[in-house]
């Protein structure tokens, strides 16, 4: 699957804003049906988001459909799928019961749209303390779930707190996600918006934060924060020269029986070649700036 560095977010409604988005450079452009929409006009949206999608091609557009406790899902969800979006984004998620019924009915729309088995994915919105709690099991509850994407600003909501600069009140909740994103078997998770998008610093220091702490990308909701979230999150040209080393050197002494090697002064064994093989598939995959 390819890397999303950035998820840049959009109201489903607001075609100017639709029509930058998609010119955008983002990986990935999520079209929403839930907070940015009124509710006289979540029909309109479901609409105006089945027609736009017919007409995308191999654009990855993912739509965030309403929650499960709202009674606009079911109709996002039959309007939607059959116009084939990259994948649906389910905010609020709490259990893995939430994905197993949205996968079940995305499966039986699939069908009844002659569409394969599977082929729309799945990213589950964390932004609950229940939802954090629950995350292994979430992560691990449909083949279909490409990651787990966590929603900060409903987070601090539900735990009682708010957003601060420093984030420490983000800490716990960030990191489960990502050991609960392993032992569920799902990619790398995708970090919470950074809602200032005039503070360049800030979303470069945040961004590289999450980046070391195992997240893949940040969702974003400005275009000017695009290439920011790129920088940080693909490799360098160095870093890649050098895992194509690492990986040159250690398959060469491998051929020779032997489990681990110097190279520049430092020893490379299994842990670091693999981590090197990854980082070489990510840059297939589309994880690096073109």
């Amino acid at each position: 699957m390819k890397n999303y560095r950035s998820m840049l977010f959009v109201p489903a409604t607001d075609s100017g804003k639709i029509n930058k988005a998609l010119a955008s450079n983002a990986d990935c452009v999520i079209l929403d049906l839930e907070d940015s929409v009124a509710l006289s006009e979540k029909k309109t949206a479901q609409v105006v988001v089945k027609n736009l999608l017919r007409d995308q091609g191999n654009r990855h557009i993912y739509v965030r459909v309403n929650s499960i406790d709202t009674p606009f899902l079911f109709g996002d969800l039959t309007t939607i799928i059959p116009s084939r979006p990259t994948g649906i984004m389910l905010p609020k998620t709490e259990s893995a019961d939430h994905i197993k019924w949205v996968d079940w009915l995305m499966g039986q729309l699939e069908r009844e749209s002659g569409l394969p088995a599977g082929q729309i994915g799945l990213i589950a919105l964390i932004e609950t303390g229940c939802g954090v709690i629950q995350a292994a099991s979430i992560a691990g509850a449909s083949g279909r779930l490409k990651c787990i994407a966590f929603g900060a600003i409903d987070y601090t909501l539900d735990i009682g707190t708010k957003l601060s600069k420093e984030g420490h009140e983000l800490f716990y909740a960030r990191a489960h996600i990502v050991a609960a994103s392993r032992a569920g078997g799902c990619e790398q998770p995708i970090d919470t918006v950074y809602p200032n998008f005039r503070d360049a610093e800030g979303l470069k220091r945040e961004s590289e934060f999450v980046r070391n702490l195992g997240y893949q990308g940040k969702m974003v909701i400005h275009p000017g924060q695009i290439e920011i979230v790129h920088q940080v999150f693909s490799p360098t040209p160095d870093e890649i020269s050098y895992a194509r080393k690492v990986v040159q050197a250690f398959e060469t002494a491998e051929k020779q029986g032997i489990a681990s090697v110097n190279l520049d002064g430092k020893m490379i064994d299994y842990p670091v070649m693999k981590r090197a093989k990854q980082l070489l598939k990510n840059v297939d995959n589309g994880g690096v700036i073109k």
